[in-house]
């Protein structure tokens, strides 16, 4: 028997830009119709559309599609200014965005804006007050916070969000600390490779394996103990190729990224294969780690779609 709980599966589109709004309200619509949940996007300043006005458009053109961020910063808005708007956006959409948010880690980001680039355990001391604070404003009535990086006094965040408590808590991590804190605080966590140098390069992707993503899934178990059953397992696969060829395609991408075949075919961030090989594959995974929901790609819409249609909702 699973140790993680079996949650039903649930799809998602990460996608960050669009040429026009016809083209990113398209993306929107094409992603509510192949049956994905939610569609989720970056926080961050290069060539992307910003977060908020861009979710808010696709929640106003679907009617099912939920929103969020996979994830915020909490450095790049005070925690009190996104409460706001995300409890905007939540009630805008009757409901449907989900709250992605996390402590930061592309220096690239940080030194292009001129902000301070703190060590990781003050960026994650900061992010922690800063969801308690997130938390605060969604509560009923006002409240004070007195932290080392965030002082409230008697603030009553409004408009409330429709979700009570508040949209559910997505935080996603790589490192034992802020995977411990997903564990007691998040409704849905995301597990990720280790972004210790603030960039993607070859030692990010050595903590993409199955044995990495083993380590990372035992320190959530630990830190969870029995409240395992009440969160949802979250993966983003970067690697995805639906194909008949399903070698031909692992060994392209093996090479690419500097893997063994064998360590792509194990990866969970890797869906290569035909859609029954990688619904197959979903469904070991959701027993081993726990992985019932599941993003891909905004160019992943359709080819992915047949993979959805087998598994949504079982």
């Amino acid at each position: 028997m699973s140790r993680f709980p079996q949650r039903p599966f649930r799809f998602g589109i990460q996608a960050d830009n669009a040429p026009s709004r016809s083209a990113w309200v398209d993306l929107a619509r094409r992603c509510e119709g192949g049956g994905y949940s939610t569609l989720t996007m970056p926080d961050h300043f290069g060539d992307q559309l910003a977060p908020i006005p861009a979710l808010q458009a696709a929640a106003d053109a679907t009617s099912t599609l939920r929103v969020g961020a996979l994830v915020f910063d909490n450095d790049y808005k005070h925690p009190v200014v996104l409460a706001k708007e995300l409890a905007t956006i939540d009630l805008l959409s009757d409901g449907r965005l989900e709250l992605g948010i996390g402590a930061g880690w592309m220096v690239s980001d940080y030194e292009q804006a001129g902000m301070p680039y703190d060590r990781a355990g003050v960026r994650v001391d900061r992010f922690v007050e800063g969801l308690e604070v997130i938390k605060g404003c969604f509560a009923d009535g006002p409240f004070d916070f007195a932290g080392t990086h965030y002082t409230i006094t008697g603030y009553n965040g409004l408009p409330k969000p429709v979700q009570k408590p508040g949209p559910p808590i997505l935080i996603g991590g790589g490192g034992k600390r802020v995977l411990g804190i997903a564990a007691r605080e998040a409704d849905i966590i995301g597990i990720n490779g280790t972004m210790e140098s603030g960039v993607i390069d070859p030692a990010v992707l050595r903590t993409m394996t199955a044995a990495s993503v083993e380590e990372k899934a035992e320190i959530v178990l630990a830190a969870a103990g029995a409240r395992i059953a009440e969160i949802e397992m979250n993966v983003r696969a970067f690697m995805v190729k639906v194909t008949d060829d399903r070698n031909t395609a692992m060994d392209r991408i093996a090479q690419a990224v500097g893997f063994s075949t064998d360590e792509i075919a194990e990866s969970p961030f890797a869906l290569i294969g035909s859609p029954d090989q990688i619904a197959e594959n979903l469904l070991e995974r959701r027993e081993r780690w726990g992985f019932s929901y599941v993003i891909v790609g905004a160019a992943d819409v359709e080819a992915f779609a047949p993979v959805v249609s087998r598994l949504h909702g079982h």
